[in-house]
Parts: C-alpha cells; structure tokens; sequence
C-alpha cells in the first residue's frame, strides 16, 4: 500500500471541511423535519386550502370576491363580527387583570402558597367541554350561581338565556379557565425580576404601589404582551362553550364566528362562504394583534 504524502492530505483537506460542514447543516434539519413536516401538513397547507376555496364556488370554480362581497353585505355577519369583537374586548382585559393579580399575590414560595396555586390552575386541566357543561349547570335557574346570589339578596339572573348576559356569562366561563393558565406566564416573568431592585426601591423609601409601577410593571411588558397577543387569539378561536351552551343565542348575541363558520360549513354545507368567513377572521385577528405590537411597542418607547 503506498503512502499517503503531505501534498494529497493537503489537497483533500478542503474537501473533507466541505463534506463535514454539509453533515453539520443537514444534521439540524434532520432533527427539525418531523416538526416542518407536521407545520406544512397542518398548518400551511390548510391554509392555502382555505385561501383557495375562500375565492371559490359551490361547484369548485372561481368566484372571485363573491364570498366576501355576500359576508360584508349580510347583516347576520356584521353582528357576528360585532359579537366577536365584544367577547374579546371584554375577555382579555379581565383575563390579562386577574391573572397579573394573582400572579402577584401567589409568585412568593411558600406551601400555601404553592397550594392556592395548584388550586387556581386546576381548571387548566378540565376539558373545555366538560367546562362547558359544568357551568351550564350552574348557570340554570336553580343553579349553583342563583343560589349563590340568592345568599346575597341578587334575584335569579336569566345568564344564558338572556341576550344581554349570555355574552358575559360565557366570557366568566372562559376567564375561569383561563386566568390560572396566563398566571403561570406572569409568574414566570415576576420571579425573572432582580430583587435587588425592590430593595434599593425600598431603601429610597419608595412603597408597594410606587414599586409596582416603576418596577414591576416596566419588567413585566414582554410577559404582559406575550399573555395579551395569546389571550386574544384564543378568544377570536372559542368554540366549545357556544357549540354546547348557547349555540349562538340567543337571538344571536353569543354567535361567534367560529361557530359560525361551523354552522356554515356542517349545517348549510356551503364550504367556500365557510372558507371565506375563516380567512376574513384570519385577517381580523392579525389586524387586532398588530394594533396591540403597535401599542405595546410605543407605550415602551414613551
């Protein structure tokens, strides 16, 4: 066998660094395809699907801005996008509020503490239909609710077959499940705060409230932008809790638009309209979530 000299294993040199920086980019992508697969089979391509069929006809042909044109036109979509619009400006601020304050109160360590904590995120771990149900029962007229206002002097309340309080009745439902499970993320962001500086706060004599706002709050921005810009999305997606209770009534003042997608396309069997209501609310929830970027990033610039 012949020696290998100097000069070939200099000349090859530049060949094996190419060879083991091609095996060092396609190592990554290796390990990242099962995730880009299952993004493009369940996120993109039903997407274009829903862009596609959302400029279609019943037939498959295209129809150009048909769809839209009979949306925006349709008085019963205009109160289903108002209805949305009301459920999540009513939902995530009460949401984002309480669970910073219970961020607030349970971020020390202690074991009662660590107990109300679990308490307050076990509705996390109830189904959102079994939920549904749950509160649907107490929101009978004999329920558990009307009873607990009858303690306090409160007549029964209609709650869900009320017009004017099916809405809220739904948006308590939701916040009950969802205050604990934005709690988790504020507390993570309240324990990332140095406490050196509530202690030189302290030592300049500043008290909790003052510490709150000029500390605290300041700090908590990415958290508090993170749990708005998510709360917001999944209140533009509820479905469940007015799929079993309410079922968009009454008189339309719980039919939320992803409810109405569905009715649209199991009910009347009109994909396309379904498609285009779904991509109009796509295009509702990205406006929504960039005034609040748009907000959030000018309140810290001020």
């Amino acid at each position: 066998m012949e020696a290998v000299s100097e000069g070939q294993i200099a000349r090859a040199a530049p060949a094996i660094r190419g060879l083991s920086k091609s095996r060092a980019a396609i190592a990554p992508l290796l390990f990242l395809a099962p995730a880009l697969m299952g993004l493009i089979a369940f996120r993109l391509l039903p997407a274009g699907w829903l862009v596609r069929q959302s400029f279609s006809g019943p037939d498959g042909e295209f129809a150009g801005l048909d769809n839209f044109e009979f949306l925006f036109a349709s008085p019963t979509f205009a109160k289903t996008l108002q209805a949305t619009l009301t459920f999540v400006i009513l939902t995530v601020p009460l949401q984002t509020a309480v669970a910073f304050g219970l961020a607030l109160l349970f971020s020390e360590n202690s074991r009662l503490v660590s107990l109300l904590r679990v308490v307050v995120f076990l509705p996390v771990l109830v189904p959102s239909s079994v939920a549904a149900i749950l509160w649907g029962a107490a929101y009978r007229p004999q329920g558990l609710a009307n009873a607990l206002l009858k303690t306090v002097g409160v007549s029964a309340q209609p709650f869900l077959a009320s017009p004017d309080q099916a809405l809220m009745s739904i948006t308590i439902m939701s916040s009950w499940i969802g205050c604990g499970f934005w709690m988790t993320f504020l507390i993570g962001g309240l324990k990332d705060i140095p406490r050196d500086l509530y202690e030189a706060a302290s030592i300049d004599g500043a008290g909790k409230l003052s510490s709150l706002w000029h500390i605290t709050l300041p700090l908590m921005r990415r958290p508090l932008a993170f749990v708005i810009v998510a709360d917001t999305v999944a209140a533009f997606l509820l479905f469940a809790p007015v799929a079993l209770l309410t079922r968009g009534g009454p008189n339309g003042s719980t039919q939320l638009v992803m409810y109405d997608v569905y009715q649209q396309a199991y009910f009347f069997n009109d994909v396309s309209l379904a498609a285009a209501e779904g991509l109009t609310l796509m295009v509702v929830m990205m406006l929504v979530i960039l005034i609040q970027f748009v907000l959030l990033s000018r309140r810290k610039k001020l």
